[in-house]
């Protein structure tokens, strides 16, 4: 295949389709994810829930039964019928931590793809469901391949599910969600004995992004394993590199630091040091990105970047060092919305 092939990423409650080629990812825990592929016209798409019906019968892309209904009108728009079209699901795994059994939630969401595709005669030609762990996918939308990479339990933090949502899923009556935590605490985080650190370096400047790196070349048990130059980059890194750490600029290009972080704490929680000239000490910026959940927050001008690598080495390595030893705690989206 010659033609240009885009990446795409697709967070709880979004959905992507085209007839251009392109690579869908995501990544899925009790959530379920529904790869839809038009067999004459050679094209498809995925979409990524996160609970099987709505209480309220809010249309929302998080729920299921809208969710599939969605993209399968979609593909019928597209296409001008449903014929030949065909479907994948994948994801229902169950990783809820700290909840018992009983709520089933992946188990639900599995059950409404089922039905809802049914319902419109779609056949379904390959489950990838159920079990303990997260799944990675990754789908072409030209030959309804999809590649499916089991997760680590501490990437994956849980599940997607937001917590206050929960109890309206079954939830047993002794389960009481617990109160949002602090975006840090002091918890190590599992990593695999003598493994090196991996960070992600966000920065959209190249020589800022070549600096940081070297100033972590020479340290024995950190790695940058790859570097970013906006929120959209670093999006498709995280899935592809699964670093342990970021280091995030605030202004950038196409999306701005903080909201990234935001993005981050509610979806993918993982330790974050904001490293922008305008997160001074005691300055809004700093104080807002303390509050969404960075680790820690360095003025870049501290670091006398364009002196030499000696400052960048002794501010910068031993923060990277603690953040790795930080487990981050997810974060609803109410809680950073007004931040």
């Amino acid at each position: 295949m010659t033609t240009e092939v885009n990446r795409v990423f697709i967070l709880p409650g979004e959905y992507f389709i085209s007839k251009q080629p392109h690579i869908i990812s995501t990544l899925l825990g009790s959530c379920v994810a529904v790869c839809l592929y038009n067999t004459k016209l050679r094209f498809g798409g995925m979409n990524h829930f996160m609970l099987p019906t709505s209480p309220n019968k809010e249309r929302s892309g998080k729920y299921g039964d809208y969710a599939i209904a969605f993209l399968i009108q979609f593909m019928q728009r597209t296409a001008g019928s449903l014929e030949g079209v065909e479907a994948i699901i994948s994801g229902g795994a169950n990783v809820v931590t700290n909840i018992t059994s009983g709520t089933q939630i992946g188990q639900r969401n599995i059950e409404t793809a089922r039905q809802v595709l049914a319902r419109h005669n779609i056949r379904i030609i390959k489950e990838n469901v159920g079990g303990s762990v997260g799944l990675k996918l990754h789908y072409q939308n030209w030959d309804n391949k999809l590649t499916i990479e089991e997760m680590d339990r501490r990437v994956m933090g849980g599940s997607t599910i937001q917590k206050e949502e929960i109890g309206r899923f079954g939830a047993p009556a002794a389960f009481s969600a617990p109160k949002p935590a602090a975006a840090s605490s002091a918890a190590p985080v599992s990593r695999s004995t003598g493994s090196p650190i991996k960070v992600l370096v966000v920065d959209d400047s190249a020589i800022v992004r070549n600096l940081l790196t070297k100033a972590m070349a020479d340290e024995p048990d950190i790695k940058v394993v790859g570097a970013a130059k906006d929120a959209y980059e670093a999006r498709e890194m995280l899935l592809e590199l699964g670093p342990d750490v970021i280091t995030l600029d605030i202004i950038m290009p196409k999306m701005d630091g903080v909201t990234f972080l935001k993005k981050l704490m509610v979806y993918f929680p993982i330790p974050v040091i904001i490293c922008s000239t305008i997160a001074k000490s005691g300055s809004q910026a700093e104080l807002r990105s303390d509050q969404i959940g960075a680790v820690d927050v360095i003025d870049k001008e501290t670091l006398n970047l364009y002196q030499g690598l000696d400052t960048v080495k002794k501010i910068l390595i031993p923060k990277i060092r603690a953040a790795a030893k930080t487990k981050v705690t997810k974060k609803l989206k109410e809680e950073v919305a007004g931040l």
